[in-house]
């Protein structure tokens, strides 16, 4: 009795840590305290008689039938199964010994060596089952403990992602805000940029104004001149007519046919250099046509220069020309090379002019000077320009045909025009722009720019 009655005991005990555990402890907690009394009460009641009390016997075994029904009935109570396993041998065979000593005690007698022996089987069942249910239950523990880190590693993620997507959600809002941001400033770039290249253009033009101006004031003279002698010598004809001398009229009327074609030739020339202009001024067509090389590089050197000297009087400059004869028209955007000449040029004038004023300041002799040389090669026709100036520092020789860069103080250059330069030769005719320089040598210095343009 005592044997069952520890058992209960201990099943009740282990019940008890179970619901704890699982929070349900509230709901059994009285059930599970009267049975401990019970217990404790049965164990009490044995001591004081001494002996085995049949009543008291048979009330262990109801309380431990009765805690069984429960295990196997109540969900809460399933973790305790196992312990179950492992003492059922040993309370079934406590029963049944109790059952045999009260109907047959002979009975008992001769048999209780076997009862004896099926005890320490199920005392070596509960020990192996014990010592299995624990092992089970460490793993299960582990498993349990794994998978709470598990849950709370899903959890901690779930709030990272959550986090992160909020994070995700601010930085995109924050790309698209300065994505914008970033659009509207590329396009007003782009706006001020067009301004940039307008006033380039126009500064360009102004350069070639100057010099049309000083051009074309050479065939009008000649037209102003010969007219006048024209109007002489149809007066002196008609006198000659009047005294009836037809040989003199007829010397006079060939005069004056010879000053009319001078006057017709150099009108057409004052209309070349004004469609120049207009041609020079406007946007490109990007439509090329066969053009004379020679004659557009001698052109835009003697309009560059005049322009410079429309603005500085004092400017002088020796201008050398070397071209190649045999050079055929090539298919050119006349306005666009020309374009691309003027500004190289110009900076050629500019280049010497700076050059002059330090070697007036340093008391030495200096004579500029600047050419236009243009040959026939292999791949094309190529034409340089060339000045004697201080020539273009190594460090930003890399530079100079990239745009708004320029050496030029504030106000002198947009640092638009080699940009430009480069752009149209390189991609307008698929030909090549390069630079060749010398500095810091006081003989030799100076630039090259080389165009080089397909055929």
């Amino acid at each position: 009795m005592v044997l069952q009655t520890i058992l209960t005991l201990i099943i009740l005990s282990q019940l008890r840590k179970t619901l704890k555990t699982a929070g349900l402890l509230s709901k059994w907690d009285k059930l599970i305290w009267t049975g401990v009394f019970l217990c404790i009460a049965l164990i009490v009641l044995n001591s004081i008689l001494k002996e085995n009390v049949q009543i008291a016997i048979w009330l262990s075994h109801a309380l431990f039938f009765s805690l069984l029904y429960l295990i196997f009935t109540q969900k809460e109570f399933l973790s305790a199964k196992p312990l179950i396993y492992a003492l059922l041998p040993l309370t079934a065979i406590n029963f049944i010994e109790d059952v045999v000593k009260a109907v047959d005690h002979d009975f008992y007698k001769s048999t209780e060596d076997y009862f004896g022996t099926a005890v320490m089987f199920a005392v070596v069942w509960m020990i192996a089952m014990l010592i299995i249910n624990n092992k089970q239950k460490k793993e299960l523990e582990n498993e349990r403990l794994k998978n709470e880190e598990k849950e709370k590693e899903y959890k901690i993620t779930e709030t990272l992602k959550a986090a992160l997507e909020v994070q995700v959600k601010e930085r995109t809002a924050e790309l698209t805000r300065q994505k914008e941001e970033l659009e509207q400033t590329l396009n007003e770039l782009k706006s001020a940029q067009s301004q940039l290249i307008q006033s380039e253009k126009m500064a360009s033009l102004g350069e070639l104004t100057a010099g049309i101006a000083h051009e074309i004031q050479n065939p009008l003279n000649f037209v102003n001149n010969f007219s006048e002698v024209s109007k002489e010598l149809l007066d002196e004809m008609k006198a000659e007519m009047d005294m009836g001398n037809g040989e003199a009229a007829r010397d006079l009327a060939d005069d004056v046919i010879q000053n009319l074609e001078k006057i017709n030739h150099h009108g057409k020339r004052a209309d070349a250099i004004v469609k120049g202009m207009l041609q020079h001024s406007r946007a490109s067509s990007n439509e090329k046509e066969p053009v004379d090389i020679n004659a557009l590089c001698d052109e835009y050197l003697r309009l560059s220069y005049h322009g410079l000297r429309a603005k500085d009087k004092s400017f002088n400059a020796t201008l050398k020309t070397d071209f190649d004869d045999s050079i055929k028209k090539i298919n050119i955007v006349p306005q666009d090379v020309g374009r691309v000449i003027m500004n190289l040029l110009t900076n050629a004038f500019y280049a010497v002019t700076e050059k002059k004023v330090d070697m007036i300041a340093a008391g030495l002799k200096y004579e500029p000077s600047v050419s236009i040389i243009t040959k026939k090669v292999p791949e094309g026709v190529e034409i340089r320009v060339c000045d004697n100036g201080k020539g273009i520092p190594e460090e930003i020789k890399e530079k100079i045909f990239q745009p708004f860069f320029t050496t030029k103080p504030t106000g002198k250059g947009t640092g638009l025009g080699l940009s430009l330069s480069y752009d149209i030769i390189t991609k307008g005719h698929n030909g090549e722009l390069k630079v060749e320089t010398k500095e810091n040598d006081s003989e030799n210095t100076g630039t090259t720019f080389i165009i080089s343009l397909p055929e």
